[in-house]
């Protein structure tokens, strides 16, 4: 099949290329290369040539009319997860997180309406749990922009599919880790900022007291999802959480320690522009994708870490500043 990978130089748009490269499928990544948000040429440095990359910007209508055309399987990846930068900066995010969305969808359903789309949501959708597990019926009250837009987008996703009959999906990711993902600043994602503080033999750093319970997912987990939705048809027209080891953040870096073999770890206070998007102890409740599409999450905590170790310690020089 024809693929298109959005983001697809990124954390998890790279390691989707590779397994679409290896289920023998013709893929295509669009990656506007934005500084700090995470695109890296390297990350398909062992498929590069066989696969066809485009430096590009998803909100650009022209490029994405010629790129979606006769393609099977569009991902939909681009974006940023970065509550501070949201809050800072919101009309930027808006526009990676919302804007990038809608053009998606109109070039489809004028040049490619027979297309499948699989859309990156987040757990950010929901704020603060009122309840534990979060199902995908929780109420969506965000703590901040970035919730906000992605909120928006997966309603467009969801109004396209309702209209216009665009065969859509919607993955609701939590704190994904593993190899591949930026790691020069923790702005988006604190569990690979960890990992590096680890291998920098710094003290990690957890604000509060450290009890904060995060649902984690290994990245090909996290891949693996996707390659479910996109084969499935109950899929379509659907929105489902991701969800897998729940963890505090404390038990996180303990375990990451003992993987590593060494670390330390503190406590500090929370600093007021993260107290304030905070969102306590989340658990997702995966029962709705399991039921629909098969899917679980196999990759235990200790061997993530351990893949992910591996990884930066042999590739350090091209992600580290």
């Amino acid at each position: 099949m024809n693929i298109l990978i959005t983001g697809g130089l990124g954390f998890i748009g790279s390691t989707l290329a590779i397994a679409e490269v290896e289920r023998g499928n013709r893929v295509t990544v669009v990656d506007a290369l934005l500084p700090d948000y995470g695109g890296n040429r390297f990350n398909v440095k062992q498929i590069e040539k066989e696969i066809d990359i485009k430096i590009g910007d998803v909100r650009d209508t022209k490029l994405m009319e010629k790129l979606v055309k006769e393609k099977d399987i569009i991902y939909s990846l681009a974006g940023t997860l970065s509550h501070v930068d949201s809050m800072k900066d919101p009309f930027t995010d808006l526009e990676i997180n919302c804007l990038s969305q809608l053009t998606l969808l109109e070039v489809c359903r004028k040049y490619n309406s027979e297309a499948k789309i699989l859309f990156a949501g987040t757990r950010n959708q929901y704020g603060r749990a009122k309840y534990l597990p979060v199902d995908e019926n929780h109420p969506m009250e965000p703590v901040d922009v970035n919730g906000i837009n992605n909120i928006a987008a997966e309603w467009y996703y969801r109004l396209y599919h309702n209209i216009h009959g665009l065969k859509t999906c919607s993955l609701r990711l939590t704190n994904t880790y593993g190899p591949r993902h930026q790691m020069k600043h923790p702005r988006q994602g604190v569990l690979n900022w960890f990992i590096r503080q680890l291998i920098d033999g710094k003290t990690v750093e957890l604000f509060g007291d450290g009890s904060q319970i995060r649902d984690i997912n290994f990245v090909s987990d996290v891949v693996s999802a996707f390659l479910s939705a996109a084969d499935s048809l109950n899929s379509i027209g659907e929105v489902f959480n991701l969800g897998g080891d729940a963890e505090s953040l404390e038990s996180f870096v303990k375990s990451a320690v003992k993987v590593f073999g060494k670390g330390k770890l503190e406590t500090i206070p929370f600093p007021a522009d993260r107290k304030s998007i905070e969102v306590g102890d989340y658990i997702a409740d995966r029962s709705k994708i399991k039921a629909k599409l098969g899917w679980e999450p196999a990759v235990s905590l200790e061997s993530g870490l351990k893949k992910t170790f591996d990884y930066y310690l042999k590739y350090k020089k091209y992600y580290w500043e």
